[in-house]
């Protein structure tokens, strides 16, 4: 064997002696920090080289016990960080078991580098039985209706390319998922000359995109001319300075904004320009704020056409609505998460924030701030009072209420995840992370995942992890707590058990309903129930810390006080808390109202 090139990726790494070994530290050239991973044989060079050849460090490997949760931890972790990371699955069984994890981060338009193998490529190299049945002639295929980009090079040289190629993509806004397909033989063949590692400042992703100086003083002209201007937050940045920018152009322009519980936090929900409940579904507030305004401005909006209807009906919007998302790039016949198609009188293709930073300095051009800069009110930090039979399940009121006194008091707290019946007020909303939003697709046991990568990515900041998760999405993902606890990820679950895939009742209800049957079977097949299953045990036997079930709010806060000590400490916590089953207000309305 002849003497290999050296790869100048980092000082530490030796000249690649494998295939595997030039792939391994073109991973480290990216500076993914780590990689997420179940074992599999399709990789098991790959594997060898990020153990014996790079250390197991930059990238580290985080062992996890299903595929879907190397994906959703990858997901988590860039929702908190804004960088990509990195998961590994294995041939097309692993992509399968992951695929849904990959359509909620395409969903919800976050990067997430997907790494995958199949067997050789070439038959004759195939061992008997196994090789054949996790050999597949376009893997990419399986995804490729929901990830931005796929490759699956046959070259070393190839490889090079489509990884930086897939890195660029992913981090180019909107951002997305993208998979990248390793043949087995190309890992394990002796890399004679490898080819050089190219700078990654030459293959970055483009700058957020603006618009002109004109577009941007006609958008600040209509907007301070507005009467009633409604801002719709949406899908934005999680960097300071873009919310700052945010409250000052509602601030100039006096506008109503409404932001929406499916996306991260992006305005102070307690700011006197808010104009109601962030809900998975608008209240009522603010479609009577959309029915009065004279100007909409969505800024990347989820569905805007859906919460137009759901203002306006099937009649003609009177508003002037502006649409400013990226969006549109990404739209494929697959599925509908493009949502419904939108009638917008100014569609401006370009980043929200960027829209945001160039419209406000127009808006100062024109004229003083209409509104001077808002003193966010104190909390109260007071228990919530549970009425009525204190041996019943606690409200959703009581128990978030709860949750949200004991998180001000105790620490500044990331909140991951909320289950679907939160109360959108219970819990102000103050900074980018002080809420992450929901999944992007809606996929059940995505929670416990998304929050052990949300935790990795929080590690080292004063932020406590905290992700309130119903209790279908933590049983269907609870093995992910194996790997946090592994891995010394801080971590605080704490479980909204209703005891049923309650949303499912609600449909069962309204079946039943619509068709005169007695509503009084909706329970059938929705209850999780005879024998009621012991989530703290569950947790425990991963090796976290468990409390529960609690059934009151000073249950609820005594058991809060011990798992929040016990997280800073560096453990992972559970807390099963018995709710009753139940939605928010704004969540009942919305379901009424046909959702």
């Amino acid at each position: 064997m002849s003497t290999p090139t050296h790869v100048t990726s980092h000082p530490d790494t030796p000249p690649p002696q494998w295939g595997s070994d030039y792939l391994a530290a073109l991973m480290r050239h990216l500076g993914l920090e780590y990689v997420a991973l179940n074992p599999g044989a399709s990789y098991r060079g790959l594997h060898d080289s990020l153990v014996n050849y790079l250390g197991d460090e930059s990238p580290k490997m985080l062992t996890v016990l299903h595929e879907e949760h190397a994906v959703a931890i990858a997901h988590g972790y860039a929702k908190v960080t804004g960088r990509p990371m990195g998961a590994i699955l294995h041939a097309n069984v692993g992509l399968m078991h992951g695929s849904m994890a990959i359509f909620d981060a395409y969903c919800d338009r976050v990067p997430v580098l997907v790494f995958g193998a199949t067997g050789p490529v070439d038959s004759a190299r195939r061992r008997p039985w196994i090789d054949w049945l996790h050999t597949s002639k376009d893997q990419g295929a399986l995804v490729r209706s929901f990830v931005k980009w796929d490759a699956e090079p046959s070259s070393l040289e190839g490889a090079r390319d489509a990884v930086l190629r897939a890195r660029q993509i992913a981090t180019m806004q909107p951002q997305g998922p993208v998979y990248v397909c390793f043949d087995s033989a190309l890992q394990e063949a002796p890399c004679t000359q490898a080819p050089p590692l190219l700078p990654l400042a030459r293959h970055a992703p483009p700058a957020r995109p603006g618009i002109t100086d004109r577009l941007a003083r006609d958008a600040a002209q209509r907007l301070y001319s507005a009467r009633r201007p409604v801002i719709l937050m949406g899908r934005v940045s999680r960097d300071e300075a873009d919310w700052q920018r945010r409250v000052a152009l509602a601030e100039h322009c006096a506008a109503t904004v409404l932001t929406d519980f499916k996306v991260g936090a992006a305005f102070p929900t307690r700011h006197p320009l808010h104009g109601t409940t962030p809900s998975f579904f608008m209240a009522d507030e603010g479609l009577q704020a959309l029915r009065e305004a004279d100007v909409v401005l969505s800024l990347d909006w989820v569905d805007l056409a859906g919460t137009l209807r759901s203002a306006w009906g099937a009649e003609h919007v009177p508003a002037h609505v502006m649409q400013v998302s990226l969006d549109q790039v990404l739209h494929n016949g697959f599925g509908g998460e493009h949502q419904a198609l939108v009638s917008a009188d100014t569609y401006l293709l370009c980043d929200p924030d960027e829209f945001v930073a160039q419209t406000l300095d127009a808006l100062r051009d024109l004229g003083d701030p209409r509104m001077a800069a808002a003193d966010l009110p104190a909390e109260p930090d007071t228990l919530p009072a549970q009425s009525g039979d204190a041996a019943q399940d606690m409200s959703l009121a009581v128990f978030a209420g709860t949750i949200s006194q004991r998180l001000r008091r105790h620490a500044p707290a990331c909140l991951i995840r909320a289950n679907l019946g939160w109360p959108g007020d219970a819990h102000p909303l103050a900074h980018p992370l002080d809420y992450l939003g929901y999944d992007g697709g809606g996929g059940i046991g995505s929670g416990p995942g998304m929050a052990v990568g949300a935790a990795l990515g929080l590690r080292g900041t004063p932020r406590l992890p905290v992700a309130v998760l119903g209790d279908g999405d933590f049983l269907m993902g609870a093995t992910a707590l194996w790997t946090a606890v592994s891995y010394g990820i801080g971590l605080l679950v704490i479980v909204a058990n209703n005891r049923s895939f309650f949303n499912d009742e609600v449909h069962q209800e309204k079946v039943a309903q619509m068709r005169a049957r007695p509503v009084e079977n909706k329970w059938i097949g929705q209850r999780i129930e005879g024998p009621e299953i012991d989530l703290a045990g569950m947790a425990r036997a991963q090796g976290a810390l468990g409390w529960g079930p609690v059934q009151t709010a000073q249950e609820l806060a005594r058991a809060l006080d011990e798992a929040i000590a016990a997280v800073k400490a560096g453990n992972v916590a559970v807390i099963d808390a018995r709710v009753a089953r139940e939605y928010a207000k704004t969540m009942t309305k919305a379901l009424g109202r046909g959702h």
